[in-house]
């Protein structure tokens, strides 16, 4: 059974090439365009499509508002295509009102270019349609109940997260309070030039302190850095003895930069057996080579339950390897962090 697809754009040559790009794969089959956000609306209840690929800055109803009415009507997964990297504000408002994921489109002029963004868009139409439509809207995770204060377990968490993270994240970090005894770090896969602006409205949510991650930044607790997109994250101690912050660019081996992988890994290598890795939902397998470096280093770590991801790639991959030593769902993850720090 073919995956169902509409693309909204304005433009008619967009809307022209998406429609070539996501066609060309048997496995989907375009069922209607629509040139803004209103007729996108009507479309949606007349075709009943899997999944819409949208852009962002259209007439009438743009690609934000649209997100946000449909959702609310009949949350189904959406993808964002966007051209221009001044579109950060309005991609993030698009994440964070329930929109799956983002592909970078160059200019609808460049068409080698739009065109070679193809294998991308096609592989994110395939896992988001999959997506359960449940896990796409939900409540935040619970608060963790607070125990007596005590010396900690670990001295850093770091998560791993993809497709469907920007919305996990905003229900995640809000059930901690601003004591967190220690610091976390996230790989969060965006495009480059939204990690800062995504952080910043995550702070704005959120009791700990949220910030994109730069050179230098020191790890406390009740701090949370967001790896910046294009640079991987690691650590390293500094004349004082401080654990801090570094931005690389090697290995450029990785599908994805930021990767899990490598912040796992420098995690390991710097904080031993104090580190709880958490991989939870997104496409792929980032996380694993990392997990296995932290049991190996007699950390512990845990995944997103198969149940409340929006993709079941990343947590399935450590999963499968046998690295997990527990599979939570995201209402119940900031408990079962909190209650093995």
């Amino acid at each position: 059974m073919s995956i169902r697809a509409l693309i909204v754009d304005d433009s008619a040559f967009a809307r022209k090439i998406v429609r070539e790009m996501v066609s060309s794969d048997p496995a989907i089959e375009v069922v209607g365009s629509a040139r803004d956000g209103e007729e996108a609306i009507e479309l949606t209840e007349s075709l009943g499509p899997d999944i819409v690929v949208c852009d962002l800055r259209m007439p009438r109803l743009d690609g934000v508002a649209f997100v946000r009415r449909q959702m609310r009507r009949r949350p189904l997964p959406i993808l964002i295509l966007s051209a221009a990297a001044q579109d950060a504000d309005e991609i993030v408002d698009a994440l964070n009102a329930g929109a799956i994921d983002v592909v970078r489109k160059p200019s609808a002029l460049a068409v080698d270019d739009l065109r070679a963004v193809r294998d991308e868009l096609i592989e994110k139409v395939k896992a988001a349609a999959a997506a359960p439509v449940a896990n796409l809207t939900g409540e935040r995770a619970g608060r963790p109940e607070v125990a007596a204060r005590r010396e900690t377990r670990f001295d850093l968490v770091v998560i791993g997260i993809s497709t469907g993270g920007p919305q996990a994240l905003r229900r995640l970090l809000p059930a901690f309070p601003a004591d967190f005894p220690v610091p976390i770090a996230i790989v969060l896969h965006m495009p480059v030039g939204y990690t800062a602006l995504y952080a910043e409205k995550l702070n704005e949510i959120c009791a700990l302190d949220v910030g994109e991650a730069a050179d230098g930044d020191l790890l406390r607790p009740g701090r949370v850095l967001l790896a910046q997109a294009g640079r991987h994250l690691g650590f390293h101690r500094n004349a004082d003895g401080q654990t801090v912050a570094e931005l690389l660019l090697q290995p450029l081996d990785k599908l994805h930069r930021p990767s899990a992988d490598v912040l796992f890994r420098s995690a390991a290598t710097v904080f031993g057996d104090r580190v709880l890795a958490v991989v939870m939902t997104g496409m792929g397998d980032d996380g694993k080579e990392g997990a296995a470096w932290v049991k190996a280093h007699g950390g512990v770590v845990l995944t997103e339950a198969q149940k409340s991801c929006v993709i079941y790639g990343m947590p399935r991959s450590v999963e499968e390897a046998g690295l997990s030593d527990a599979s939570i769902p995201l209402a119940d993850m900031a408990q079962a962090i909190f209650s093995r720090i």
